[in-house]
């Protein structure tokens, strides 16, 4: 028998959502009599306790006795079980500086490492994720952030609603105001954002007529890889060749800064991207952009003035465009900036679902026969050391 632990999330601030709901343990001890699941005790999951016996599910405070644990946020460094297999995000791909002491201690105790980022198909698409509702809730808190700051329309919390639905029944008869918002992106994060969109009415034009033309409506622009780099040498853009040498890129993305009231950022980046606009764009009085939704939230990463998280009870903050310090949100001679880490925790049920089903179809039969390319490829750390795969965060791992 297959032990699987549903653990408790620890980590400050708290994370509501779980790697699977109480419907889809049932559906698993029903069509896997080899696995059984047990939920940690937790008064903060987006499911209670009482939904996860309702299924048949056992709930209770010790779950040392199973043999996987699934999470969603990094797992405290004090609470790990020495030895176990860990599913979680684990946000150390990047040698995130923040997350280096809770990579030693995952290899000082001897534990696997299954990252659900490092989760992939062949073709390097990733599998898990919960981008998609980080979207759907980056997207309408952007224009929330647009409209608190003008007071053109109103938007209310995504937080207060009980799920999805009734979030798109806030949208019936909503009336926007003209404006211009680019979309970055082309993974789930923007599909998320293009579906909130369509949902608010809001109408896509091509690029070339985005800069050239003005609109009595709201419309959008949906920038992907190949309309935001080109190569420095050459001018070309190749998907692999800009994840594989990044540096060799350049941002074209400067027009666009001039003609856009909101910016969704939904773009893949990691260190060696170049940001979409520069500090002296920034600071220009030709800049038009008022809010920016920094949806992929990398600090100073795409968005150079992502100055750091904020939180979804106050999820918009200001940054001077003279000063570049923090402000408050709506300040004047600032660009509002909403950056969440957590953005999919307000639609946590819906967002709980959606990543559970990825995981029984692509992750838990690999699980329990014991592993797969697939595992293989997400497998960080192997019994208390580093995968030849990421063998690169050795000296990450080691360092003080």
């Amino acid at each position: 028998m297959l032990k699987i632990g549903l653990i408790r999330e620890e980590k400050i601030p708290a994370d509501n959502r779980v790697a699977l709901t109480p419907e889809q343990c049932k559906w698993i001890h029903r069509n896997f009599p080899d696995i059984k699941i047990i939920a940690q005790h937790s008064p903060t999951r987006c499911f209670s306790d009482k939904e996860y016996t309702a299924m048949g599910v056992e709930v209770k405070e010790d779950i040392s006795d199973c043999d996987i644990l699934f999470g969603i946020k990094e797992v405290p460094k004090e609470l790990l079980l020495p030895h176990k297999t860990y599913l979680f995000f684990s946000h150390t791909k990047k040698a995130q500086e923040h997350n280096r002491a809770l990579l030693k201690k995952i290899i000082d105790q001897k534990i696997t490492l299954i990252d659900y980022e490092c989760l992939t198909h062949d073709d390097g698409q990733r599998i898990l994720g919960f981008g998609f509702f980080a979207g759907i809730v980056g997207a309408h808190n952007g224009m929330m952030a647009y409209a608190n700051r003008t007071g053109a329309f109103k938007l209310g919390r995504v937080k207060d609603c009980k799920d999805y639905r009734t979030l798109i029944h806030t949208y019936f008869g909503l009336k926007l105001s003209k404006l211009k918002i680019a979309v970055t992106g082309s993974g789930r994060v923007a599909h998320g954002v293009l579906e909130i969109m369509n949902l608010m009415g809001i109408h896509e034009v091509e690029p070339f007529d985005y800069l050239h033309k003005q609109f009595d409506y709201p419309v959008y622009v949906h920038l992907k890889g190949r309309d935001l780099y080109i190569r420095k040498d050459d001018g070309t853009y190749n998907r692999e060749n800009f994840h594989e040498y990044p540096e060799e890129y350049k941002c074209v993305f400067g027009p666009f800064t001039k003609q856009t009231d909101i910016l969704m950022n939904g773009i893949y980046w990691d260190k060696n991207v170049p940001s979409l606009f520069t500090i002296e764009e920034f600071k220009s009085p030709e800049f038009r952009i008022v809010s920016i939704a920094d949806i992929t939230n990398d600090t100073k990463g795409s968005i150079p003035v992502n100055i750091g998280d904020a939180t979804i009870e106050d999820p918009i903050y200001g940054v001077d465009k003279t000063t570049l310090q923090r402000t408050k949100a709506g300040a004047l001679h600032s660009v509002d900036i909403m950056a969440v880490g957590n953005l999919p925790n307000e639609l946590p049920r819906d967002a709980s679902r959606y990543f559970g089903e990825q995981l029984m179809k692509f992750v838990l039969e690999d699980l329990t026969k014991g592993g797969s390319a697939i595992i293989e490829r997400a497998t960080m750390i192997k019994e208390g050391k580093l995968t030849e795969t990421y063998r690169y965060l050795k000296e990450y791992a080691e360092g003080n």
